[in-house]
């Protein structure tokens, strides 16, 4: 009997360690927190993450095979999604430890809070409150197709490579929140930057919609 239950035993703790293994690859974790923002084809995911398509393929396989991902074929195209929204909280979860515990990463955190006064100063049921007064814009600053996706409610859609261009929809005597991916994207504090040099009152939150869902806060989708 007690050799039959180590057999149980091991199976379950080998069950358990197969999404671990999935897990332990910096490429991997990154591919997750895209795919948390929306599906993506192969391509997408390999030019954002600095991969090249063979390569992302590969660590797509190896979270499918995890059952974190699930993928469908769009003609010759195969699109990626996360399993469920239990998968995005995993990643977020694993940050927060890793946060805690880990020294080397709060060190690499405040290397990119450098300048504290770039983050927002207000809790998220806050910011949400003066969204809806219109007090702040909480500016969504990523693809249009992750907004479509899910957002921060009472949030406008500008991706960065548009916000240039699209300056003048943006009131000038309003203070905006830029957001992006969560506390690892860099496309808010880039938003803020070009913001800030045109005279407008801008800081970012490192919140994204994960982060909003982990949390226990409503999202909204066009």
């Amino acid at each position: 009997m007690f050799v039959n239950n180590r057999r149980l035993k091991d199976l379950l703790y080998e069950q358990v360690a197969r999404v671990g293994k999935a897990l332990a690859s910096p490429k991997r974790l990154e591919i997750l927190e895209m795919l948390a923002q929306g599906e993506k084809a192969v391509e997408t995911v390999a030019a954002e993450v600095a991969i090249d398509v063979k390569l992302a393929s590969a660590h797509l396989k190896a979270l499918k095979e995890a059952r974190l991902v699930q993928g469908r074929r769009e003609g010759k195209r195969m699109i990626y999604r996360l399993s469920g929204g239990d998968v995005a909280q995993l990643g977020v979860t694993l940050r927060q430890v890793a946060e805690e515990h880990l020294v080397e990463l709060r060190l690499a955190l405040q290397q990119m809070m450098a300048e504290p006064d770039r983050l927002a100063r207000v809790g998220r049921k806050e910011l949400l409150a003066q969204a809806k007064r219109g007090e702040v814009i909480v500016l969504d600053v990523r693809p249009s197709e992750e907004f479509d996706t899910a957002h921060l409610p009472f949030a406008r859609s500008v991706p960065l490579p548009e916000l240039a261009q699209r300056l003048a929809e943006l009131p000038r005597d309003v203070e905006i929140v830029a957001y992006c991916r969560g506390p690892f994207c860099l496309m808010s504090d880039e938003a803020v930057k070009l913001l800030r040099e045109h005279g407008y009152r801008a800081s970012k939150t490192l919140d994204g919609v994960s982060e909003w869902q982990a949390a226990g806060l409503r999202l909204a989708s066009r």
